[in-house]
C-alpha cells in the first residue's frame, strides 16, 4: 500500500502535466515539447517570490501561476501566433527551439546547481494503517482532485470551455459562428502554461529545483497523455496515475533503472490492444 499511495503522488504530478499537453494539443492541434521547461522557469520564479521577496508560499504560488498565464500567452502571441498556419511538423519544431531556449536562458539567470525547494504544507508523516502519508502529498492529491473538477465545470457549463471544444473540432467553422479562435488559442496556451507551473512547484520537492527537474516529468506527461489518448483531460490524469503507481512498482520489485523501459512496454503493449488510447475516440482518416 506503501508503494501505491507513492506511485499516486507521482501519478498526480505526471497527470497535471499531461493535462497542459493534451489541452493545448486537443484545442491547437501541437505538441508542446516546451510544456517542461515554462513549468521549469515558472517554478524558479516562484522560488524568487519565496527567497528574495519573502514572501509566503501560497502568495508566491499564486503570483508565480499568473507570471505562468503571461508567460503562457506572450510564448502564443510573439512566437506561436506568428507560425499558426505553418505545416504542424514546423511548428512542433518551434515548441523544441523553445525547450533549448528556455532552459538555456534560464540557466544563464539561476545557474545550473540543484536547490531544495520548499513544501507547500511542513509537517510529520501521518499514518493511516499500515501507510505513512506527508501534509504535503495529501496537499498534491487535493490540487489535483480541485483542477480536475475544474476543468470539467470549465469545459461543460462555461462559453470558453464551449468555444475551445468547437475550436478543437473545426477551426474555420468555429471562426465562422463568431468564434475568436486566436483568442481561444491565446487562453489555451495560458492554461497549459498554469498546469505546468502547478506540477513543477509540486516536482520541486520531491527532487531539487534545477533546469533539468522537469525532463524525467516530460517524459512521463507523455506518456501518460498518450496512454490515456491525447484527446482525453481524465485519460491524462488516469494515465499519469497508473504510469505513476506502475512504476513504483516496477522500481521496488526490479529495478528503479528498469522504470521507463517497463512504463513505455507497457504502453506499446495497450496501445497495440487499443491504438487510441484507453479513452481516445474513434478517429476518421481524413484525405485532403
Amino acid at each position: 500500500m506503501q508503494i501505491l499511495v507513492s506511485g499516486l503522488i507521482f501519478g498526480c504530478i505526471y497527470g497535471l502535466a499531461a493535462l497542459g499537453l493534451v489541452l493545448i494539443y486537443k484545442t491547437t492541434d501541437i505538441v508542446n515539447f516546451a510544456q517542461g521547461e515554462m513549468a521549469m522557469v515558472t517554478t524558479f520564479v516562484s522560488f524568487v517570490f519565496l527567497t528574495q521577496f519573502e514572501l509566503g508560499y501560497f502568495i508566491s504560488f499564486i503570483l508565480a501561476l499568473l507570471f505562468g498565464a503571461i508567460f503562457g500567452t506572450v510564448v502564443h502571441q510573439l512566437i506561436m501566433k506568428r507560425v499558426q498556419s505553418a505545416p504542424h511538423l514546423n511548428q512542433i519544431v518551434v515548441t523544441l527551439g523553445l525547450f533549448m531556449i528556455f532552459n538555456g536562458a534560464a540557466g544563464l539567470i539561476w545557474g545550473h546547481k540543484p536547490t531544495g525547494y520548499p513544501q507547500a504544507i511542513q509537517g510529520n508523516s501521518i499514518q493511516i494503517g499500515n501507510v505513512f502519508i506527508t501534509p504535503n502529498e495529501i496537499f498534491v492529491i487535493v490540487l489535483t482532485i480541485v483542477l480536475m473538477l475544474i476543468f470539467f465545470v470549465l469545459f461543460r457549463f462555461t462559453k470558453i470551455g464551449l468555444a475551445m471544444r468547437a475550436s478543437s473540432q473545426d477551426i474555420k467553422a468555429s471562426q465562422l459562428m463568431g468564434i475568436k479562435v486566436t483568442t481561444v488559442f491565446t487562453a489555451t496556451w495560458a492554461v497549459g502554461a498554469i498546469l505546468g507551473g502547478v506540477a513543477g512547484m509540486m516536482t520541486a520537492p520531491i527532487t531539487f529545483l534545477d533546469t533539468h527537474m522537469m525532463a524525467d516529468v516530460l517524459i512521463m506527461a507523455f506518456a501518460a497523455a498518450v496512454l490515456g489518448g491525447f484527446v482525453s483531460l481524465p485519460g491524462a490524469l488516469i494515465g499519469g496515475i497508473i504510469i505513476g503507481i506502475f512504476g513504483n512498482l516496477i522500481s521496488y520489485y526490479i529495478a528503479p533503472e528498469m522504470k521507463l523501459v517497463y512504463t513505455f512496454l507497457l504502453i506499446i503493449i495497450v496501445l497495440y490492444i487499443r491504438p487510441q488510447g484507453i479513452f481516445g475516440g474513434t478517429q476518421t482518416v481524413k484525405k485532403v
